[in-house]
């Protein structure tokens, strides 16, 4: 109960905050705008140049990738202040602050960005996508199952994106900075908005065996509009596993960590 309790005041803040900085929310949702944008224009092209790619048609496209965005969105409105830990907080010495105060250092770092809005435009781009794209086909699955799974799905997909930056994050007590390979994986999460059909095999290997955001999208649409239920136990398998690994990552990085000095 303190720690939901913390969770909800430090929600309050993040809010408050946004109220003293709206020019920067501004540029924020301006900049995933045009990002999102793109990716809806490279979809609409290609499928008006041809019917269907392995079986993936124009509102496929649409619903797998505003499934994407729900996950992706999720993780960044709760835990993006990971990208300070890889970039700054250990190369300055500043992560010091969160192993002197009496709550859980991993719960204090990603609360300094509770509640980020910027993570709004894709939560609500990714619902719009999947309403418009599903008033234009047909399930591969009774509707009720897919309301009641489709939560679950991206509270697992979520997971795994914040396993993945968790474990790059975590590099940095070893590297005092870890934002190149952390943004690097981040890029390639990319791809998870499209059909894994299209990629080589060693893409999808990637995607799948290695930095798993092929469970974040794919493997669920494949379920929720194909009924392709190949993949569906290995969802939570994958996101509890890679879970676990970051937090193991994690916990080796705060025994290693030493100030800097700076």
């Amino acid at each position: 109960m303190r720690q939901i309790k913390l969770t909800l005041f430090l929600c309050g803040v993040s809010l408050h905050r946004l109220t003293e900085y709206r020019v920067d929310f501004l540029l924020g949702a301006f900049g995933f705008i045009i990002r999102v944008g793109a990716q809806i224009i490279l979809v609409h092209v290609v499928f008006a140049l041809v019917p269907s790619v392995y079986g993936w048609g124009y509102y496929h496209a649409l619903f797998l990738l505003g499934f994407a965005l729900l996950p992706r969105g999720l993780d960044r409105l709760f835990t993006d202040n990971l990208w300070m830990l890889s970039g700054q907080y250990v190369r300055t010495g500043e992560f010091y602050r969160y192993l002197i105060r009496p709550v859980r250092p991993l719960f204090l770092l990603v609360s300094d960005r509770f509640f980020w809005p910027d993570a709004l435009g894709d939560l609500i781009t990714g619902v719009t996508l999947l309403a418009y794209a599903t008033g234009h086909l047909t399930l591969g699955v009774p509707p009720v199952v897919a309301v009641a799974l489709t939560p679950i799905l991206v509270l697992l997909g979520a997971v795994v994106y914040f396993s993945v930056k968790l474990a790059f994050a975590s590099l940095a007590f070893w590297t005092t900075t870890s934002y190149p390979v952390m943004h690097a994986a981040n890029e390639l999460s990319e791809f998870a908005g499209f059909p894994l059909d299209l990629y080589r095999p060693t893409v999808r290997w990637v995607l799948t065996w290695v930095l798993p955001f092929a469970v974040t999208s794919y493997f669920p649409v494949t379920f929720l509009l194909f009924g392709d239920r190949a993949h569906l136990l290995w969802i939570p398998t994958t996101s509890l596993g890679a879970l676990a690994v970051a937090c193991l990552i994690w916990r080796a990085g705060l025994r290693r960590y030493e100030m800097t000095g700076s």
